[in-house]
């Protein structure tokens, strides 16, 4: 028995908003994983023998446990179940720890992982935005290699955003979803191929003790990098809102990270701008929307085509 078997008053209740009236595929809800989530754990625990020796963290959809293994020193992540992270185990047993997380066990039924641990209070918030830019760009080129059959490609993606944009939304400008659905039309061949990290930005990537940096949460894709840029772009917004000129900012963003990573600047700013437009349609759909996530991706997209 390990002290993971009494879990329940650990779980953050900031996690538990977060998750709470959720619903995942077919008919799991938010509550009902969340009432379940005491049991999952001890039950992990017990398998993978851990002993759970720090305080508890968590992102928008995964908890985050720090634990022993005997006298190893590891993470027991469990994740909501959801699309984009149902393949992230093959993502990181892939990379086998060269610029990502180590993966050191997977229980893919039960949307948990065993991983190595990280610094989690350092990420790429921390350095200069430029440095923090150019790391990302060199990860890029160390994460990538071909993928494989079983990942989502980025052009079955595209069939399905092309009409999203056709359609628009009344609260997200003609032209920008017009244009959207017309260079997708230009992008979708020769997209694939690729396994990418389509959330590659600055806070999925952590300090560790044997390589300064390395990346987390995937989000894996069989796609091209130049796809994989947009997220360093909406991400520390504050200094691209304070920038005297936004345009230039963030396309001094795009162009480090593609110097890094050996990428053509143009196709990384059309898949951005695509990216940003589809945000927007998507946040617009909200019954909700959140105006200012709402107003981030229109006015990134619009420096994209001015």
């Amino acid at each position: 028995m390990t002290d993971l078997a009494h879990f329940a008053p650990a779980v953050p209740a900031a996690f538990r908003e977060i998750v709470h009236g959720r619903r995942a595929e077919p008919s799991v809800s938010g509550d009902d994983w969340l009432a379940r989530l005491p049991a999952l754990i001890a039950e992990l625990a017990a398998e993978w023998e851990l002993v759970a020796d720090g305080p508890v963290w968590h992102g928008v959809c995964a908890l985050v446990i720090p634990c022993h293994r005997g006298e190893e020193p590891v993470v027991l992540k469990v994740t909501w179940p959801h699309e984009e992270a149902r393949l992230e185990h093959l993502a990181l047993q892939a990379w086998a720890g060269q610029g990502a997380v180590r993966l050191l066990a997977a229980d893919p039924a039960r949307w948990a992982m065993l991983l190595e641990p990280l610094v989690h209070d350092r990420n790429l918030d921390e350095p200069g935005l430029l440095e923090a830019c150019e790391i990302i760009g060199g990860l890029m080129r160390r994460l990538d290699r071909s993928a494989t059959p079983q990942f989502t490609r980025l052009s079955a993606e595209i069939e399905r955003w092309i009409p999203l944009c056709r359609n628009g939304s009344p609260l997200v400008p003609r032209r920008l979803t017009e244009q959207a659905a017309s260079l997708m039309t230009d992008l979708r061949d020769d997209c694939d191929g690729r396994l990418i990290h389509q959330d590659l930005h600055f806070q999925n990537v952590l300090a560790a003790d044997r390589e300064p940096w390395l990346a987390i949460d995937p989000k894996p894709l069989s796609g091209e990098w130049a796809f994989a840029v947009a997220p360093v772009l909406w991400n520390r917004w504050d200094e691209a809102t304070a920038a005297y000129n936004l345009r230039s900012h963030l396309r001094l963003r795009l162009g480090l990270v593609c110097d890094a990573a050996g990428l053509d600047e143009e196709r990384a700013m059309a898949w951005s701008f695509v990216r940003l437009v589809t945000n927007a349609i998507w946040e617009a759909e909200d019954p909700q929307p959140g105006q200012a996530e709402l107003s981030r991706w229109i006015a990134a997209a619009k420096t994209m085509t001015d």
